[in-house]
């Protein structure tokens, strides 16, 4: 069992491991006005056989973080030991044995504006996988399109994982909710698919897996990518990366949205057009399956995935 329960659970802090309530962020600092940070949600896995907990894909979120750090020019500090270290001392302080999503985020403090580079700060918060936002914890999801388009390149580019661009996921959110939804997905500016909010969009078609280029205004998404090698590679389905028109969407098999805190979520209907059987389907049932066994350490040829927590 954690040492500490949810409210009071330990983070690391500007270089301390504390209390989530000491943690104090000055309310003009430009993470705190416009959002001025970049983050990943890194998760952990637990293996109960092994008693140990992987994090999963360490490295490449770290390439991500430090690019996405890069791309909106932060003046960051931090090494990647440091980061390493920062988060698996937080969770062993924690001792968390269970799965988890690591909140691992750049952000400018003091009293600059919009434009500072720095000072950079970091702060790690892990919290148990079951206690994240609704959309990521239900079996399946309702969706629609929504009358929102994603941010591109030539305006917010949706490569770069900063808290500003949240708010075009929120808008596209909070639309859903309204109508009575579970979430949404969103076009791009030329009105073809692009992602949800915080997740890519696959769907399935006979015996081929399709999903929308990266240049269609989507997130290089680490889990995406383990979704492709792992479809092609180990269950041996065609793939197709294109450009996906809005009507396809009523016409797929099955369909699903991933990202880290999502996982592999089966879309049941889309603007109230069952996909399918408007049920978990198995194709997007074997994907999901093999994923956890590649984030528990149970796929031998793909340990170099995973990053032990515990010594």
């Amino acid at each position: 069992m954690a040492k500490t329960d949810v409210a009071n659970r330990f983070i690391w802090f500007k270089g301390q491991i504390m209390n989530v309530n000491d943690a104090k962020v000055n309310v003009l600092s430009p993470t705190s006005q416009f959002g001025l940070n970049v983050f990943e949600g890194i998760p952990c896995y637990w293996n109960d056989a092994q008693k140990q907990l992987y994090a999963f894909r360490l490295d490449d979120h770290y390439d991500r973080l430090l690019r996405s750090a890069r791309l909106i020019q932060l003046d960051c500090r931090f090494t990647r030991d440091e980061l390493r270290k920062a988060l698996i001392d937080t969770v062993v302080a924690n001792e968390y044995d269970e799965n988890l999503s690591v909140r691992q985020t750049l952000f400018v403090d003091g009293f600059g504006s919009w434009g500072s580079e720095g000072p950079v700060e970091m702060f790690v918060a892990p919290i148990p996988r079951g206690r994240t936002s609704a959309e990521y914890n239900k079996k399946g999801l309702h969706c629609c399109v929504t009358s929102w388009r994603r941010i591109s390149d030539e305006n917010l580019s949706p490569r770069i994982k900063c808290g500003a661009n949240y708010i075009n996921s929120r808008v596209g959110q909070r639309e859903a909710l309204r109508n009575g939804y579970d979430t949404c997905i969103f076009l791009n500016e030329v009105g073809k698919v692009a992602e949800g909010p915080g997740s890519c969009f696959f769907m399935i078609k006979g015996n081929r897996l399709i999903t929308p280029r990266l240049t269609d205004s989507v997130l290089e998404s680490i889990t995406r990518d383990t979704i492709i090698q792992l479809a092609t590679t180990e269950l041996g389905l065609e793939f197709e990366e294109r450009t996906i028109d809005r009507t396809e969407l009523y016409l797929a098999d099955e369909a699903f949205l991933c990202g880290s805190a999502m996982e592999v979520t089966p879309v049941y209907s889309i603007d109230r057009y069952a996909i399918g059987q408007g049920e978990t389907g198995a194709l997007t049932k074997e994907i999901h399956l093999k994923y956890l066994e590649a984030a528990r350490g149970e796929l031998a040829n793909r340990k170099n995935w995973l990053t032990p927590i515990y010594k």
